[in-house]
């Protein structure tokens, strides 16, 4: 339909309910007899619990149950599993420790959960919570990685000896060796990627419901994967067959990646609903998430870079250690190996890269994927390093990148680090992005500041990602231990609207909306006449939910290819009935006609047919008009492009203001630019918190210094300016789409232009290194540094 297919600013059909307050939540969830669960967490990043005195809270009002670690281990449920295995540099497999739904013995962070409190109503549960009294023993903890690798350090599990869960490498150490022999030019550079919470506007919550006359259990629950939660569940956990088990992940407020991990409290919900028979609920209180949601990033980087006499890049070696928390999250192990060393290379050409990767278990909140995963980590290296490389070389930082950058002429591109490219135009967004943040009269705004007392330094980053994980078999070597395959199923009813069923997921990123425009695309029918199933594993094929930017380029290919085969089956109907062969049937704007002629059915007139077969072709085409498809990529996407962003420093406060960003995208083939754009707007907002607010911190102990918005600062819309935002389209090669993805770039390219744009600010005043968060108080305290005489006198 004209003007509600791709490439139109369709307004999301999902809003209506959610501007009407009618959107369903997890909590919003109610069942008949429902009971409400609380945890208690434990105060110590590292004790053995003694002993456990319950006996007050079983005694208090409305109290149902009081349940432990010893409950669940006579149960038998299982620990909650990793869904990736690394192999270290000798072949040998990684550390991999239990993780126990509430503590046996020992626990291993604050916030770990030791027992679980069941009450009539949540006041009472969170009442009875405060009378349970645990004997802990503290012991040794240790929450930074330098400390977890220093000799003696205590240990976190007793079989990872130095704290060392796995020792990867990627590329060839002897050829990157040789390519820094004799390099003109060797940079170095000390980069910490600092620890983050997701912070998802709507907390984690679970509703577990066990159905004894079925013997059949439903959750409830924040999920970006349902099928994958029902997986790990059936499998490893609650250990049911999965007939058993129903998962249904409602409307979700949002995700960056913390939803996507099975969590303790699903499976203890579940369990526990059984035991007392009721429903049992649990959503997460803000303190109470910021202490048991996966957190982010937390790298330390040691980087060099070669480059010849020209400014050519030569090779780059990297050594990382990644923070990976107490247990294995999910997908933890994969994103400081595969999401990250991979993404080395950029978008530029280094003939040679070698990484070396140290995953660490500290005393802290599991670490595990947050937008972007592995890619924001990478970017940041790589774009810090390449700013201070054209420093060094007294080079200007555009035309270093400009040097480097695979030609379009050059792809498909193979990297050194395992990843080919398809496609591609980096010199387009490049000029792109620098075109709208005007460039050339740059030194004109940065005198104008001067005159008003500020400091105004440009940054630019230029990027890649990588998106829709794939092929399956080539992640399960790698150690995956899912498929990462989508599945989509498409009914047409008989007066030909539409439903689909699709194993994606949406919290957020408008799938009911772009899905439908993509139906309305194919068979011309109108956005009103399509329907967007998802998040419940009742209804919905088995599909591997929304992560990594691949609803659209995997979701989409599957709901396409799906679509050709309805499409295909329309044609033998519609010839049957325009007595014509099927070789002459063409199919466009909702109509099937004869080659040729003006002899034509509509899309509603053909699915009639197909359901009411009075004049059918019965004897090869079946009644009805539904297809089902998989789609299992051949290659990862590559969204790409150029971020810049110009900032304001107050020398005498170190308040840094971000005064314009103006980014240049490739994502590929679009199908709602407003929705585009609204994806690029909140990755970039959480991209310069990140850089400029955003940090987990703990002490020495392990104690969570910022674990509520007292002292985890976010950004608010005062901090930001108006993003410009463009977009320059290759579509991806090898998807029937042509999308490549877009719900992490601005994530992914936005901290290093900040960071680069804040030093180049502090150059002038001899400061040339600062790490991510760029408090106010770290600039202060960098300029001070760096101009110890200025800061005397002003003391004076």
């Amino acid at each position: 339909m004209s003007g509600q297919g791709m490439g139109a600013s369709v307004a999301r059909k999902e809003d209506r309910r959610f501007l009407l307050g009618k959107g369903r939540y997890t909590d919003d969830l109610v069942l008949p007899g429902q009971t409400w669960a609380t945890f208690v967490r434990s105060p110590y990043a590292h004790a053995a619990i003694r002993q456990i005195d319950a006996a007050r809270a079983k005694a208090a009002p409305g109290v149902v149950a009081v349940l432990t670690g010893d409950d669940v281990a006579a149960d038998g449920l299982g620990g909650i599993p990793c869904g990736w295995q690394i192999k270290n540099k000798d072949d040998s497999v990684m550390v991999e420790p239990p993780h126990p739904a509430l503590a046996q013995g020992k626990v291993r962070h604050v916030g770990d959960p030791v027992v679980m409190v069941i009450a009539k109503t949540r006041a009472q549960a969170k009442d009875a919570a405060q009378l349970v009294e645990v004997d802990y023993e503290p012991l040794p903890a240790v929450a930074h990685l330098d400390a977890a690798v220093a000799d003696g350090a205590p240990r976190v599990w007793d079989e990872a000896a130095g704290n060392v869960c796995f020792d990867w490498h990627l590329g060839d150490a002897a050829a990157t060796a040789a390519a820094f022999a004799g390099a003109p030019h060797v940079v170095a550079i000390d980069l910490v990627n600092n620890r983050i919470a997701p912070n998802a506007i709507e907390p984690r919550a679970a509703n577990g419901n066990y159905d004894a006359a079925e013997d059949r259990y439903t959750l409830y629950t924040t999920s970006q994967n349902p099928h994958l939660i029902r997986l790990l569940l059936g499998a490893f956990t609650l250990k049911v067959p999965e007939h058993k088990l129903r998962v249904v992940a409602p409307d979700v407020g949002g995700g960056f990646g913390s939803k996507i991990f099975h969590y303790a409290e699903e499976l203890l919900v579940l369990w526990a609903s059984k035991r007392v028979g009721r429903p049992v609920k649990w959503t997460a209180e803000r303190t109470e998430a910021f202490l048991s949601d996966a957190h982010g990033r937390d790298h330390r980087s040691h980087a060099e870079l070669a480059l010849d006499a020209d400014g050519k890049f030569r090779g780059l070696r990297v050594r990382t250690l990644a923070n990976l928390g107490a247990y294995l999250s999910t997908f933890a192990p994969a994103i400081p190996t595969y999401l990250y060393a991979t993404l080395l290379s950029g978008p530029y050409v280094i003939p040679q890269i070698y990484a070396e990767v140290k995953a660490i278990f500290t005393h802290t909140v599991p670490v595990d994927a947050v937008r972007g995963a592995g890619r924001p980590e990478a970017t940041y290296l790589l774009e810090r390093l390449v700013d201070k490389a054209a420093r060094e070389l007294g080079l200007d930082r555009v035309e270093i990148r400009r040097r480097n950058l695979i030609q379009p002429d050059q792809f498909p591109y193979q990297t050194p680090v395992a990843l080919q490219y398809d496609v591609g135009d980096y010199p387009a967004t490049l000029d792109l992005a620098l075109q709208a943040i005007d460039y050339p009269h740059l030194a004109e705004r940065k005198a104008a500041a001067e005159k008003r007392g500020k400091l105004r330094g440009f940054g630019v980053s230029t990027y890649i990602e990588a998106c829709g994980i794939a092929p399956s078999a080539l992640v399960g070597a790698l150690g995956a231990r899912a498929g990462l395959y989508e599945a989509a199923t498409v009914r047409v009813h008989p007066t030909g609207s539409v439903t689909v069923f699709t194993g994606s997921h949406s919290h957020g990123q408008g799938h009911e909306t772009t899905f439908a425009q993509l139906v309305v695309e194919r068979l011309g029918i109108p956005l009103d006449n399509v329907e967007i199933v998802h998040g419940d594993t009742d209804r919905i094929p088995f599909g591997m939910g929304t992560y990594g930017s691949r609803s659209a380029a995997v979701g989409g290919s599957a709901i396409y290819k799906a679509i050709d085969k309805i499409v295909d089956k329309g044609k033998k109907v519609a010839a049957h009935l325009l007595e014509a062969s099927v070789a002459d049937v063409e199919f466009a704007d909702g109509k099937f006609r004869v080659a040729g002629t003006d002899r034509e059915k509509t899309f509603g007139e053909v699915a009639f047919a197909a359901y009411v077969p009075h004049n059918y072709p019965i004897d090869t085409v079946e009644p009805g008009l539904e297809d089902a498809a998989f789609y299992d990529p051949k290659n990862f996407t590559f969204p790409a492009g150029c971020h810049a962003v110009e900032v304001e420093v107050d020398p005498e406060t170190g308040v840094v203001e971000v005064v314009d960003v103006a980014i240049a995208d490739d994502v590929g083939v679009v199908i709602n630019p407003m929705i585009v754009d609204g994806q690029a707007h909140g990755g970039l907002a959480q991209g310069i918190g990140q850089a400029l607010l955003e940090e987990c911190v703990y002490d020495a102990d392990g104690q969570l210094l910022s674990g509520s918005y007292m002292s985890y600062c976010m950004p608010r819309a005062a901090d930001l300016p108006s993003f410009k935002v463009g977009n320059h389209v290759t579509p991806c090669t090898h998807n029937p789409v042509g999308i490549k993805g877009v719900g992490e770039v601005g994530a992914i390219g936005v901290p290093p232009a900040v960071i680069n744009a804040v030093l180049d600010a502090l150059a002038p005043l001899g400061v040339t290194h600062i790490d991510m968060p760029a408090t106010a108080e770290k600039v202060w305290r960098a300029i001070r540094a760096a101009q110890p005489t200025q800061a005397q006198g002003g003391a004076a």
